[in-house]
């Protein structure tokens, strides 16, 4: 993609009766994408003045429906305010336009059944696009075809990584996998939840996955594709395991970041740096996940991921409290390492995960023994570094196969998560964009759009043990945010809507020479911190964002920001139809 050097300017300006758009589409805020038939179908326009919309038929502008506007909610975070727009009621499919009376038309959008397949499609497709090793032809990859980059067939142990059988500068095999984001390293502790996140799709949504058909390499292998693409990271993965001892390296990696080139003019050494403990059980918690998964399709497979687990988890049983340390470990060691650190020095929760893991697979009680004794009054939303949650759903979806010693803390965990996705909806109809994505400035970090994601996977858990019909439609409420319904007026999915990221910051889409960026990425979003120095248009939380490929705090991509939005998706998908 060409290198941009300006924001995407929205050019909103403060007037009497609110912020006024130069264009009128910028002002109405909805699914850019489309809407179920039976779903509810809500927009919202900027401002506090309107009263009448009406849906025009896209060819014909013939009317089909209109409705009155309700009254205005203001922003806790500026001056903005914000009408609702509830056309529930209208079920006929069809290609349309909202129109609002005395401003004017909105973006285009469906109403249609399956209306996200495409966007289920894309995403999990986006994970093709992010291969490691391996050519990239234009029967698959159409206009964003490339050359394979980093072979990683001779990668470097790092002098901070050393061990008996693997003294430093010996050279191992690690291919394939995914680029992380938007840089071409590949980090252990980031692939665990995004593994977790497309290992659950799989699993929660069997039908829909097996309709999935994403025209990759592997496809008509009488595997469903999304499998084909989660087993191209799970073999990298593997090879990240010390064979003798059991350890899991943190990362594969540069020593510092590539500039803006393409994957196969990426030359730079490669290394894997320091076994830890962190890095090791994400890996347990993955293999003894895949293992349970994998085991219809593939049971040597399966069973080779068992073992995988299983000597991870007696590494970092012997190694509890080792962490990955990037500066401090660059003092003792050379090269010195400057890529993604993804440090975490809190391992309880992934001891959480990955025994809970263990413990559904083998029910061994070893491995219950830590879950017992863990009090689960509250969990996170899930993140890369906050894992707890994921070994809290595994537990409670496969509560039908466990001992029956384990019922009281399946209760309070059950009880734990309905009071929190009840607390998440409370008051949702109240909030600027109607979602529960934005409730607090919080919200708007970095990554908040999967942040927006995790919290419909959230719900969705919630929906699994009660079907309260909220949750789902809270969930929904956070695809409409991450499609355009949202406090900047992007379809936060590259070339998905009329209004999407056009300059992520993302290497391939940058260096590639194509004008649209790599489709199927979810772009970070609003991101109040604005680490990046570059140029945004607002420092409002839910409107800090820069569409510029500078932005890697607001505008990067990465792959576990990907996998709740493939979840999402899914989840919709075999919910809604």
């Amino acid at each position: 993609m060409k290198q941009a050097s300006f924001c995407y300017l929205t050019g909103f300006l403060l007037a009497g009766f609110g912020l006024l758009a130069q264009n009128p589409a910028d002002q109405i805020r909805l699914n850019q994408v489309g809407f179920y038939p039976n779903a509810p179908k809500i927009a919202l326009v900027l401002g506090k003045a309107y009263d009448n919309f009406t849906i025009l038929e896209k060819e014909s502008n013939k009317v089909v429906y209109h409705g009155k506007i309700k009254s205005a909610i203001k922003s806790p975070f500026s001056e903005k305010w914000t009408q609702e727009i509830d056309f529930t009621n209208f079920k006929k499919q069809g290609q349309y336009i909202l129109s609002v009376e005395k401003l004017g038309n909105s973006y285009p959008f469906e109403i249609k059944n399956n209306t996200l397949n495409g966007v289920a499609k894309a995403a999990i497709k986006g994970f093709y696009f992010q291969r490691v090793s391996e050519d990239l032809p234009e029967r698959y990859a159409g206009k964003w075809a490339r050359k394979a980059g980093h072979p990683d067939t001779a990668v470097l142990v790092h002098a901070n990584a050393v061990s008996e059988n693997r003294p430093e500068g010996t050279r191992i095999r690690s291919p394939r996998g995914w680029y992380d984001a938007g840089d071409y390293n590949k980090y252990i502790v980031n692939s665990g939840i995004t593994m977790y996140t497309l290992l659950s799709a799989l699993e929660d949504f069997p039908k829909i996955a097996n309709d999935l058909e994403l025209n990759i390499p592997e496809s008509g292998n009488n595997l469903p594709d999304l499998l084909d693409e989660i087993l191209v990271n799970l073999e990298w993965m593997l090879s990240m395991q010390d064979p003798v001892d059991g350890g899991v390296y943190h990362k594969l990696t540069n020593a510092n970041f590539d500039g803006m080139l393409m994957p196969e003019k990426a030359n730079q050494p490669r290394y894997v740096v320091q076994k830890n403990t962190i890095a090791s059980l994400d890996f347990s918690a993955v293999m003894a996940q895949a293992s349970r998964i994998l085991k219809p399709y593939n049971s040597d497979l399966s069973n080779r991921c068992l073992i995988a687990a299983e000597k991870a988890w007696l590494w970092a049983k012997a190694n509890p409290k080792v962490f990955y340390h990037q500066n401090q470990n660059n003092e003792k060691f050379k090269p010195a390492i400057n890529t993604g650190g993804y440090e975490d020095n809190n391992e309880a929760d992934e001891w959480f995960w990955a025994e809970a893991e263990l413990f559904i697979t083998t029910q061994k009680t070893q491995y219950w023994q830590r879950i017992a004794s863990t009090e689960v009054y509250w969990l996170p939303i899930p993140s890369w570094n906050s894992v707890m949650p994921l070994g809290a759903f595994s537990l409670l979806k496969s509560e039908k196969i466990l001992p029956a010693y384990t019922a009281n803390k399946m209760m309070q965990m059950k009880q734990t998560v309905l009071k929190q996705a009840d607390e998440m909806v409370k008051d949702v109809s109240l909030q600027l964009f109607r979602t529960v994505m934005g409730k607090s400035a919080n919200d708007f970090m970095w990554g908040s759009s999967s942040h927006a994601a995790n919290q419909a996977m959230f719900l969705l858990q919630a929906f699994q043990i009660t079907p309260k019909k909220i949750y789902l439609e809270a969930a929904l409420g956070n695809m409409d945010y991450l499609l355009g319904r949202n406090g900047i007026g992007y379809s936060l999915i590259t070339g998905y809507g009329s209004k999407y990221p056009r300059h992520p910051h993302h290497r391939i889409s940058i260096a590639d020479g194509v004008d649209e960026p790599v489709p199927g990425l979810l772009s970070g979003g609003p991101n109040s911190g604005q680490q990046d120095q570059c140029k945004y248009d607002s420092n409002v939380p839910d409107e800090s964002f820069s569409d510029t490929d500078c932005s890697y705090a607001s505008n990067e991509i990465a792959i576990n920001w990907n996998a709740p939005l493939v979840y999402l998706a899914m989840a919709l998908e075999s919910y809604f139809h």
